[in-house]
C-alpha cells in the first residue's frame, strides 16, 4: 500500500509543481533592482516584467537580502531569480531564461582613503573586502586567496565600508551615483578603484531547476521575443 502511495505522489508531482504560484525574487541593487512606493522597479526589473508579460505569467517580485533570495531560488519550485551570474558551478542548478543585466564589477573604496592604491589584483589582497554571501565576487576572490567579510546584501557591504570596518567592497562603477542616492551620501564620498576582469559578467533571469518544464519553455520563448525589441536593448544598456 505504501508503495502505491509513493507511486501516486511521483506521478502527480509535475502537476503539483505546475500548480504552485510563480514567485520572482531579487535583491535591492539600484539601478537594476530598486523599490519606489512599494513597487519593485529598475532596468533589469523592467526587462523581467516584459518577459513575464509576454509569457502571460502573473508573478509578484519580492526583494530580499541576496543570500536569502538565492536560497529560495535553489529550494522553492516555480521560483525565479535575477540578476544571477551564470557560472560553471551554477549551470546545473537552474534553468537559464535570459540575460537581464550586464556588469563590470571591481573594487570600491572611500575616496578619502588615499592610502589604498590598487594596480593589480594581487596588490588588493592586503585589504579587507566585504562581499555578499553566494555572490560571484565571493567565488572569484576566494579563488585568488582573498580573505573576505561576508554580508547578506549590497547595502550591508556599503554600510561596512562607510563605517570604515572594511577597506573595499565590490560594485559596478556605473552604479555608484545611484547607490549614493540610495544611501543618502555625497557621490564623491566613494570611488571606483580597480576593475576585476572575471567580474565583467552578464546577469540572468533564472528559474528553480524543478520549475514546470512547460513554464520554462514559455519563459524562454518569451525572452527570445523580448530580446529582439528596442526596449530590451535600451534597458540593458542603461546605467
Amino acid at each position: 500500500m505504501r508503495s502505491f502511495v509513493y507511486l501516486l505522489l511521483f506521478l502527480f508531482m509535475p502537476f503539483c509543481l505546475a500548480q504552485l504560484p510563480v514567485k520572482v525574487v531579487t535583491e535591492l541593487s539600484p539601478p537594476n533592482q530598486t523599490r519606489i512606493n512599494d513597487d519593485v522597479t529598475g532596468y533589469s526589473t523592467d526587462i523581467v516584467k516584459l518577459i513575464l508579460n509576454k509569457a502571460n505569467i502573473n508573478a509578484p517580485i519580492e526583494i530580499y537580502p541576496w543570500a536569502r533570495a538565492y536560497k529560495m531560488a535553489l529550494s522553492v519550485p516555480n521560483t525565479l531569480i535575477y540578476s544571477l551570474a551564470r557560472t560553471k558551478d551554477r549551470e546545473p542548478l537552474f534553468h537559464w531564461i535570459g540575460i537581464v543585466a550586464k556588469f563590470k564589477l571591481g573594487f570600491v573604496k572611500l575616496t578619502q582613503r588615499h592610502d589604498i592604491v590598487i594596480n593589480t589584483l594581487e596588490q588588493a589582497k592586503q585589504y579587507n573586502v566585504a562581499v555578499q554571501r553566494n555572490d560571484l565576487a565571493y567565488n572569484v576572490l576566494t579563488k585568488y586567496g582573498f580573505s573576505v567579510v561576508l554580508t547578506s546584501d549590497i547595502q550591508k557591504s556599503y554600510h561596512l565600508l562607510l563605517a570604515k570596518k572594511v577597506d573595499l567592497i565590490i560594485d559596478d562603477e556605473n552604479y555608484l551615483s545611484v547607490m549614493s542616492e540610495q544611501l543618502a551620501i555625497n557621490a564623491d564620498k566613494i570611488s571606483f578603484v580597480y576593475a576585476i576582469d572575471e567580474l565583467a559578467v552578464a546577469g540572468y533571469l533564472a528559474a528553480n531547476i524543478n520549475m514546470d518544464p512547460a513554464m520554462v519553455s514559455e519563459l524562454k520563448g518569451a525572452f527570445e521575443e523580448v530580446k529582439l525589441t528596442a526596449q530590451y536593448h535600451a534597458l540593458l544598456s542603461s546605467k
